[in-house]
């Protein structure tokens, strides 16, 4: 149990003791997680994860995958979940309002968003006159061997939007962005 663990050394002391820079990956996931399970206490827990799936994989498991590990409820999994998806969030930016100058700009949006995902993705981003993002839609995600992409799906949402533009962008999972011979 975390009790039998002296103060100083359990992970939240230890944060605010030596400073958040200075504790390891596992007593951050402690925090996090708070509570271990009957059996494990949270550091163990939090060790055991890191080690069946390093930082980088945890990044991108799915909450179902989650709670197949043992100790990971729906509390604990969702916590996960949540946290990386705020992650993603923040190294992304903002995209709503956020003017396009360049190819660029929206590779920086839609790098981080579309980079974990295991199929392809197919959304529209809208532009107002002023080339402000005012809004987005995932249009498609592929099949098994295609993707479809019905463009009544890209003009609909630009009428809402009363968009006076749009670029459409989609990942490649592959990490190969040549296209496919049918």
């Amino acid at each position: 149990m975390l009790k039998e663990i002296s103060l100083d050394q359990r992970p939240r002391e230890r944060l605010v003791k030596i400073g958040v820079e200075n504790i390891s990956d596992y007593e951050l996931l402690a925090i996090i997680l708070q509570n271990g399970t009957f059996g494990e206490n949270v550091i163990t827990l939090s060790q055991r994860l890191i080690s069946m799936y390093g930082l980088e994989k945890l990044n991108s498991i799915s909450l179902q995958e989650l709670m197949k590990v043992k100790g990971i409820g729906l509390a604990k999994a969702t916590k996960l979940v949540s946290m990386f998806e705020l992650n993603k969030r923040i190294k992304s930016g903002t995209i709503h309002n956020k003017t396009i100058k360049n190819p660029e700009d929206v590779v920086m949006y839609f790098m981080e968003k579309l980079k974990d995902l295991k199929k392809e993705h197919f959304f529209a981003i809208y532009l107002n006159s002023k080339n402000k993002i005012i809004g987005e839609k995932l249009i498609s995600v592929e099949t098994i061997n295609q993707s479809l992409v019905d463009h009544r799906e890209i003009f609909k949402e630009a009428f809402k939007y009363n968009a006076n533009a749009f670029v459409l962008v989609h990942n490649h999972p592959s990490g190969d962005p040549r296209c496919r011979d049918y």
